[in-house]
């Protein structure tokens, strides 16, 4: 049985204040839920934006994070799939199940799910020692996947469904990646697994690019001043896609002029809402070029976890992805550490 006190790092919507805390225990499963003693939980960027007020969450008091891992402890009666013991990674969104989204396979576009309805944006996530979550958001891991490996499950799963909607990316194709966080890194051990090497990575910090030549793939990493100078040097020097992980409305407007014709920008880096970009639609026409935005992860977490599988400690070590663990009470080093760039990610190891 689980104790009836944990720690927590909460959020206040209102105050735009973290804190830990020591709070109840989620109560004791009922039905279809299932409760989760939490292992890794990923700072998101998502979740740095939040705390600065400038992307959408509940009102009320809220424990943050959807990207983690964990070991069940409790189901409720209508749970078959499921045991306590098992390992498992939460997918933290889902729909309604009742709209022409979710029946057509689109719950991310749901008015009511999908980000409308995260674990740890609309409902208490896994900034915990324990998480209650619906039972049919849980998937089991195989043995070979370690519970630190799942918690990056949440993140490539939106790199997968990213993947399956600028595909096919032929082997060969000049490649750019901006922004060499945990994002950007993720995307480039992703494309050099399926055999991609004309891939170029821009990163303003230099901190971050030599996290990015930690993964050894052989990559071409530069400051955004370097891949300016290419087509300085060369005005019809281009690229093939453009996969924008900063998040940043400059860099993805100044990235849109080095696509080749037939190029394509994938928008993967959530920005804040208010950000703006400017694009000449003939520029568009002229070039025809495809312009493709993520939003999330409807059904791509067994890709995930099957892209996981395949990766293994080749790509997915924490040390050489810059990835540094934290316990709870730790969050304002975290996010500290996190802001200054000498990390690519941070993520809490919870006992």
């Amino acid at each position: 049985m689980p104790p009836t006190t944990m720690e927590a790092v909460q959020f206040s919507k209102k105050e735009l204040k973290m804190s830990h805390i020591k709070t109840s225990v989620p109560a004791t499963p009922v039905g279809d839920e299932v409760l989760i003693k939490v292992a890794y939980a990923g700072i998101c960027g998502t979740d740095v934006h939040v705390a600065h007020g400038s992307f959408p969450c509940r009102d009320a008091p809220l424990i943050l994070g959807h990207e983690f891992s964990g070991k069940v402890v409790g189901v409720g009666s209508n749970v078959k799939h499921l045991k306590p013991g098992d390992n498992v990674a939460v997918d933290p969104n889902n729909g309604c199940n009742n709209c022409d989204y979710c029946h057509g396979g689109r719950y991310h576009c749901c008015k009511v799910g999908g980000i409308n309805n995260t674990v740890g944006l609309w409902r208490d996530g896994g900034w915990a020692q324990y998480c209650k979550v619906p039972s049919d958001q849980i998937h089991k891991l195989p043995n070979n996947i370690t519970l630190e490996q799942a918690a990056l499950t949440e993140p490539l799963s939106c790199v997968s469904h990213g993947w399956d909607l600028i595909s096919p990316i032929a082997v060969g194709s000049r490649i750019l990646i901006v922004g060499a966080g945990i994002i950007g890194n993720l995307w480039a051990a992703v494309l050099h697994l399926q055999g991609h090497r004309r891939v170029i990575v821009s990163e303003p910090l230099e901190s971050r690019r030599n996290i990015t030549k930690q993964l050894e793939t052989g990559f071409e990493v530069i400051t955004p001043e370097e891949l300016r100078a290419k087509r300085t040097h060369d005005p019809e020097w281009g690229v093939d896609l453009v996969i924008d992980c900063s998040g940043y409305g400059p860099a993805i407007e100044e990235s849109l002029s080095l696509i080749n014709p037939g190029g394509k920008l994938c928008i993967f880096g959530v920005t804040s809402p208010e950000t703006k970009i400017s694009v000449s639609p003939y520029f568009l026409y002229k070039n025809e070029i495809t312009i493709t935005a993520v939003n999330i992860n409807p059904f791509s977490f067994p890709k995930a976890l099957g892209w996981i599988d395949a990766m293994g400690s080749r790509y997915l070590d924490y040390e050489r992805l810059g990835i540094k663990t934290f316990t709870l009470n730790q969050y304002k080093e975290a996010l500290d550490t996190l802001h200054k760039g000498s990390i690519a990610k941070a993520i809490f190891k919870i006992d």
